[in-house]
């Protein structure tokens, strides 16, 4: 297919079935949405601000957009801007992956880090103040309405398309800003009342459950506040999930599958398999998968993974 532009290629993600991890008595699909240009499912929620704001005459040739970011969203603001011919700043906390600043730096963003200690909102604060030191455009992923709207138009329908006269039992998803929960959600719920919402979180942030944030490894989940645009009452059940359960459901999505998703995506899978632990026979459940496994390539997720020669294995034979 031909395209005017990368930005068109946004969205319509593939849902492909699991062969090997899914328990025998239910069926798992999963939503790669690595499969969007830059990577995840951020690239709808970079478009649908940046293009709201242009209609809404918030955002004019020439002009600069801030915003702070784990590192999906900036790199998919990265992507839109440098498409669109705006210029993009990021402010994200210093521990988050350096994959990511590289990747927004090479799409010609620019990176402000700030403090650990300061969370989430820390980098929040910090987009602001620059916004309105600067009178640059400031996306507000996290209260942006056009955010979940998106998700309204695009992921929701686009997964009631692909199951239409099809069985849907449970939709599983995690949360960051709460874009994706609270739009596609939503639209689930109206069309199929039928399909349990699972919406799962940090086991050490379990915000939603009304739980004290705390530091954890899933990158994207989570900041340490809820949302505006994050509906918490959506969900008919929540389920948490532990750094290391997130780990390992990722590394058994790209060894047993061959999917190469992030942390949150394996997190979201481990949500999903508690789930199947106790659902009816013959239930269909589907796993949102946020992003690719690339970004993660300096982080815990792959830390044991070996960088020199396999030779000993290969003399072990």
């Amino acid at each position: 297919m031909i395209y005017e532009s990368i930005l068109h290629t946004i969205g319509n993600t593939p849902v492909v079935k699991l062969q090997r991890i899914a328990p025998k008595h239910v069926t798992i699909y999963v939503k790669v949405e690595a499969f969007n240009p830059l990577g995840s499912v951020k690239d709808r929620l970079a478009f649908a601000i940046v293009d709201d704001a242009e209609q809404k005459g918030q955002l004019k040739p020439g002009q600069t957009i801030v915003e702070a970011t784990s590192g999906n969203t900036g790199i998919a603001l990265a992507m839109v801007a440098a498409a669109k011919g705006y210029k993009f700043v990021a402010t994200m906390v210093e521990t988050f992956s350096i994959e990511r600043r590289k990747i927004m730096r090479a799409l010609g963003a620019k990176v402000i880090l700030t403090p650990a200690a300061e969370k989430g909102s820390g980098m929040v604060r910090r987009a602001k103040e620059i916004a309105e030191k600067h009178g640059w455009f400031l996306a507000r992923q996290f209260e942006n309405p056009a955010n979940p709207a998106f998700h309204r138009q695009t992921t929701g329908p686009e997964i009631l398309r692909d199951f239409a006269g099809r069985r849907l039992d449970f939709w599983v998803t995690g949360w960051g800003t709460g874009g994706t929960l609270t739009g596609a959600g939503e639209v689930i719920k109206l069309a199929r009342p039928e399909v349990k919402i699972v919406a799962t979180e940090p086991a050490e942030a379990s915000l939603i459950a009304g739980g004290e944030w705390k530091p954890h490894k899933i990158q994207g989940w989570t900041p340490d506040f809820l949302p505006d645009v994050l509906n918490t009452k959506l969900h008919d059940q929540l389920v948490p999930v532990t750094d290391e359960e997130g780990k390992s459901c990722a590394r058994r999505l790209a060894t047993e599958e061959g999917i190469f998703a992030g942390l949150s995506g394996g997190a979201t899978l481990a949500a999903g398999l508690k789930v199947a632990e106790s659902a009816p026979a013959g239930s269909v459940l589907l796993v949102m998968l946020p992003d690719t496994g690339e970004r993660y390539l300096s982080t815990y997720l792959f830390d044991d993974i070996a960088e020199g020669s396999d030779d000993e294995w290969l003399a072990s034979l």
